[in-house]
């Protein structure tokens, strides 16, 4: 039986999350799995990636093929390399949280305001309501 390291896609149709699995080679994409082994969330930012590194040496050390997506994400999370006996790929990078707006009552805190409109309002003439209204009713 040819086993492989997978993934299986769960989720909403836009909003996929997968799981790491081990399972047979003819089974279908998100079919009956033997073990699970980690999660995979591409969608997030940055996105999560959760290994259980131990079952997957010995599911490599068995013969398992991992398929190409797994493998990219066995590269990045280094255990690829522990496997092979290479050295160890550099941490991923989280990326920088960005500083803190300021509030708007901390803006407004320089600027004293009235609470008043800043445009004055237009007043209306009554004589030129008054013409109208005339001008209408005669038609």
């Amino acid at each position: 039986m040819a086993v492989k390291i997978k993934l299986k896609r769960l989720g909403k149709i836009r909003s996929p999350h997968y799981r790491i699995v081990v399972a047979d080679s003819r089974t279908r994409r998100d079919g009956r799995a033997i073990e699970e082994i980690g999660k995979y969330h591409p969608t997030y930012n940055p996105s999560v990636i959760e290994v259980d590194s131990e079952r997957v040496a010995y599911w490599l050390s068995v013969g398992a093929q991992p398929t190409e997506p797994v493998l990219a994400i066995l590269k990045k999370t280094g255990d690829w390399q522990k496997f092979k006996g290479e050295p160890a790929p550099a941490p991923l990078l989280q990326p920088a949280e960005k500083p803190a707006r300021p509030s708007f009552e901390a803006l407004a805190g320089e600027d004293e305001g009235k609470g008043e409109a800043i445009t004055q309002k237009k007043k209306a003439d009554k004589k030129d309501e008054a013409s109208a209204e005339s001008e209408s009713t005669e038609a």
